[in-house]
Formats: C-alpha cells, sequence, structure tokens
C-alpha cells in the first residue's frame, strides 16, 4: 500500500530548519482569525503533536513571538490565550489577498518605481516590500505593476509611474525577479500536494486531524511561494508559467479539507469563552 501522502509532507517538513513560529502564523491566520482570533494554548500544542513538534519547542516559538510583537498572551488562571496583535494582522490581511483570491486581471501595462535613497531605510524597507511583491533591478530601485500597495516601511521613498511594454520592461522584469527560482518552488510544491489531491479525489478516509494538518502544511507552504512571487499579469509571463496551475491545485485541495478541518477545530479547538466561534463567509469565498 502506497504511504499516506500526508506523512511524506510531514517527513519533508522534519528535513527542513525549524519552522516553528512561520507555522504559527499561517495557522492563526489561515485557521484562527476567521474564527474570532484567539486561541487557547493547549489547542496549538495537539496541532503540533500531529507533526511531531516538542511542546517545549512550541511554546519557546510562542514567547518569541510574543516578544516581537506578532501574538499577545491572556492568562487566564493556569491557561494562556494567544491572539494576532496589529502587527502579525496586517502582515496575514495583506498575504490573505495575496494567498486566497483570484488574481487581478486588469493591467494597465505601468509599473509603480520606488526609488530608496540611504541605506538605513534600505534595510528597513527591504524585506516588507519583498514580500509586498516587489522586485530589485538595483540597489534602492524597487518596481511592483502598477497598483500593489506601498507598504508602510517604504513610505519615504519616491514613487514614480512608469510605463514598460516593450524589450527594456522585459529586461526590466528578469532583472527585478528571480521568476526562474520562483517557477521552480511553484513545480516543488505540485510535486509534493499532487498525491494529497489524488488521494482526495479517490474519496480516501480522511481523519478530522488529518484534514486540518494537510490544510495548515498546505498553506504554509503555499504561502512561501506566492509571498515571493510577484504575482505579475499574465501578459508578462512565460506561456508555461506555473504559477497558475499550483494555485489551481491548491485551490482544490483547500476546498476538498474545508469541512473536515473546520469540524475537527469545532471539536478540538477553544478560547477563553470555550468553544470557537463559527467562521464567517469569507472563508467560504477563499479560493472562489
Amino acid at each position: 500500500m502506497a504511504p499516506h501522502p500526508l506523512a511524506r509532507i510531514i517527513d519533508q517538513l522534519k528535513r527542513e530548519p525549524s519552522r516553528t513560529g512561520s507555522i504559527v502564523i499561517t495557522l492563526f491566520g489561515d485557521a484562527i482569525v476567521p474564527r474570532g482570533g484567539s486561541v487557547w494554548l493547549g489547542t496549538l500544542l495537539e496541532f503540533f503533536a500531529t507533526i511531531d513538534i516538542d511542546s517545549g519547542v512550541v511554546r519557546t516559538a510562542m514567547s518569541r513571538l510574543a516578544t516581537d510583537g506578532w501574538l499577545e498572551r491572556n492568562k487566564v488562571g493556569r491557561n494562556s490565550f494567544y491572539r494576532l496583535v496589529k502587527k502579525g494582522r496586517q502582515t496575514f490581511d495583506v498575504a490573505t489577498k495575496h494567498i486566497y483570491d483570484p488574481q487581478p486581471s486588469d493591467w494597465t501595462g505601468r509599473f509603480e518605481l520606488l526609488l530608496i535613497g540611504n541605506s538605513q531605510d534600505r534595510d528597513v524597507s527591504r524585506e516588507a516590500l519583498k514580500n509586498a511583491g516587489f522586485g530589485s533591478p538595483l540597489p534602492g530601485v524597487w518596481i511592483a505593476p502598477s497598483g500593489v500597495p506601498v507598504p508602510e516601511e517604504a513610505a519615504g521613498a519616491i514613487l514614480l509611474e512608469v510605463s514598460a511594454e516593450d524589450d527594456s520592461g522585459r529586461r526590466l522584469l528578469s532583472e527585478s525577479w528571480p521568476l526562474d527560482r520562483t517557477a521552480d518552488a511553484y513545480l516543488k510544491f505540485m510535486k509534493t500536494f499532487e498525491p494529497l489531491r489524488d488521494w482526495i479525489t479517490r474519496r480516501e478516509r480522511l481523519s478530522d486531524a488529518d484534514a486540518f494538518t494537510a490544510r495548515i502544511l498546505l498553506i504554509h507552504y503555499y504561502r512561501r511561494v506566492v509571498l515571493r512571487d510577484p504575482l505579475l499579469p499574465t501578459a508578462l509571463l512565460p506561456v508555461d508559467w506555473p504559477g497558475r496551475a499550483a494555485r489551481s491545485l491548491c485551490g482544490e485541495i483547500y476546498r476538498g479539507l474545508l469541512p473536515a478541518s473546520e469540524q475537527w477545530l469545532d471539536r478540538n479547538a477553544s478560547n477563553e469563552n470555550g468553544p470557537l466561534p463559527p467562521a464567517g463567509e469569507e472563508l467560504a469565498r477563499r479560493f472562489g
């Protein structure tokens, strides 16, 4: 009998450097924010046990995320409850559009060009700009298709709008984004998750706990690729661009896992007031 596809995904995760904090942020943004935003530490420990991450490692990651301003802790008696605070919410709100919403198709043929002066400002804004989908052809110069919001870390930049439809535009693109690396990452994502899609399509039995674990790891892996993708207009992408197929695969698996994974939350997850409230309509619209 072929190994359960989730077991292979968890094995792959274990071979990577520790990403516990990153998985925590994915879990909050994907599963907890739609259901009120707060969750008991015990619920998180139960989830991490399914991917063989020790409770001590999780507690350390939670403390670090709280210290760094991503999460806030609320103690009730001996129990700890966590929620994403402003920094975490803003980061995930931007990411949410990138991950779950259909891609905009109404490109104007123009680009936002940002010029950032001194090196101190450059360092502060670099990560935020990358995560917002900007590419950089030269030090201090950032570019994105027109309409991409400029993150607040780069609010002091000089902002120009340029047209780049000819060969120089294509050169600007190829020097601003490592599209080959992004394409390879999408192909690796598909290779990792296609067996899970096939498993769901064949209606193989998947427990609620496995469905929830698979859902979080699916978004964890997809988020890492898609947030580095500038989501360029189709007209500017190679004909065989794998981003479209990866998004379609991710959406298909996500919708297949959603009912059972929400059932796991219904039965196992709690906040300060007891079971988590039901999710709003935005959850059903993801990958719509």
